[in-house]
């Protein structure tokens, strides 16, 4: 898109809005699951600069999960610093907890809340005081006089925990998302305006956008849903974006006399932008200044363009580096979906597993190995784990993953497996504790990461093809 075309539309988003009937206007940029784009900073800064010197009040909201997805970020000395400090450049105003908040650990987080110049807002969350997690369950904001009240929410899932590993939650509790925004409704009584800041996913947006009229807007993320622009439910709009800052939404909220009467939503092309922040683009340029990150490991004879070849990859990795006859990986575990042919490097491997997981080894029959796959499964928002060393076929009612009939477990050659035979089972150590299902052996860490497994894996291998590798067929 030319320079023209965007300045154009960048007035367009506000200037004939602000002409549009009475009522005074609040001007919104939102995004969400920006997963460490730290390379998309330069342009989303330029944006805002630009929308800024149209609106000086207008307020920049991030929906959640801000960190985890790139090892430059992750991985630095103070883990998910960058980030931050890209961030405070920008000017953020607030931010809801995503669930890859909790990556860095209780004690991680609270020190990137504490060099964070803008708020962390989560009303769901009850830490323990010790561990100095300052976040605050809703926060007004003054828009030249204007109210605008914001809440906080951060998803559960089925353990009553945010979908991060178990021991990065300890010692802080959750209340149920619901049941905390219904303590909230006198918030929209005493402002102009009110927001669900919302890392929940769009189909449980589109359950509060029913149970709660009196919000206004919710600004969602986690499910990665891009939305076009925005869309009414129930007389609230709801917003979300895909991941890692492929598109941000600008919204204007008309308000006359302590209510909203108009609501209108946009998407912008962070990467069609023609401008860069200079100063952004310096400091992006500091922080990705890190050779080992591209160390090549292996070739790729063939490109992945399939979580289940990545998956299988992950599989084969753990498996050849402890001897176990079967490895499993949960759906969520594989971060990455796509590779070219060609180099694959230490960054590849970090941006594919980037969570820091141990390697946990165990000895189960057939039968409680279906049983902790179908846990698995049911943990990780019905995504099927991947698997190395067998094969599994998966039936389901009407294709819903949400409802699977059987669990067949199969040899590599496609026979029935055994299910009384025991098995050296290797996987990671969230798929471990969050596979709960009964069995004799719980298992034991390895003490090495999985990322190094995979890593250690394809250096000796040297060359690896897994086009059209599937281990799992959904019927």
């Amino acid at each position: 898109m030319k320079k023209n075309a965007i300045t154009t539309l960048l007035l367009a988003l506000l200037l004939p809005l602000s002409l549009l009937g009475e009522g005074r206007k609040v001007h919104i940029v939102s995004m969400n699951d920006m997963h460490a784009a730290m390379e998309a900073f330069p342009q989303l800064a330029a944006v805002i600069d630009s929308l800024r010197t149209i609106d000086p009040g207008l307020l920049v909201f991030s929906a959640g999960d801000n960190r985890t997805g790139n090892p430059l970020n992750d991985l630095y000395e103070i883990p998910a610093y960058p980030m931050v400090a890209l961030m405070n450049q920008v000017g953020f105003n607030a931010t809801a907890l995503g669930n890859h908040e909790f990556d860095s650990h209780q004690d991680g987080l609270a020190r990137l809340i504490g060099l964070s110049n803008f708020r962390y807002i989560c009303a769901n969350i009850h830490p323990d005081p010790a561990f100095g997690i300052n976040t605050v369950p809703y926060q007004v904001f003054d828009v030249e006089g204007l109210r605008v009240g914001v809440i906080g929410v951060v998803q559960l899932g089925t353990h009553g925990l945010p979908d991060t590993h178990p021991n990065n939650v300890k010692g802080i509790s959750f209340s149920p998302v619901k049941e905390t925004i219904a303590q909230y409704e006198w918030l929209s009584k005493e402002c102009d305006a009110t927001i669900l800041l919302s890392h929940i996913g769009y189909e449980s947006d589109l359950e509060m956008a029913k149970a709660f009229p009196w919000l206004d807007l919710i600004i969602g993320g986690h499910s990665h849903t891009q939305l076009k622009g925005g869309e009414m439910h129930d007389g609230v709009l709801i917003t979300q974006d895909a991941n890692r800052l492929k598109l941000i939404t600008h919204i204007t909220l008309t308000i006359e006399d302590g209510h909203v009467t108009a609501k209108e939503a946009e998407n912008i092309n962070v990467g069609d932008y023609p401008k860069r922040n200079k100063v952004v683009e310096n400091m992006v340029e500091f922080f990705s200044n890190n050779p080992e990150f591209h160390r090549v490991l292996a070739q790729a004879d063939t490109p992945f363009s399939t979580y289940d070849e990545m998956g299988c990859l992950m599989c084969d990795a753990l498996m050849a580096e402890t001897g176990a006859d079967i490895a499993f990986v949960n759906g969520g575990g594989i971060r990455t979906e796509q590779h070219p042919q060609g180099d694959f490097t230490v960054d590849d491997v970090l941006k594919l597993d980037p969570f820091g997981n141990d390697a946990v080894e165990l000895e189960v029959t057939g039968n409680e190995l279906r049983q902790m796959l179908l846990a698995c499964h049911y943990a990780d928002e019905c995504r099927f784990p991947a698997v190395g060393g067998m094969k599994c076929l998966v039936k389901t009612t009407d294709g819903n993953p949400r409802k699977l009939k059987s669990v067949m477990l199969l040899t590599p050659e496609g026979k029935k497996m055994n299910m009384k035979k025991r098995y050296r089972v290797v996987t990671n150590s969230y798929s471990a504790i969050v596979s709960d299902s009964p069995r004799q052996d719980a298992g034991r860490s390895l003490n090495r990461q999985t990322s190094d497994m995979i890593m250690k894996y394809l250096e000796r291998q040297q060359h690896v093809s897994y086009q059209g590798v599937s281990r799992v067929t959904m019927e």
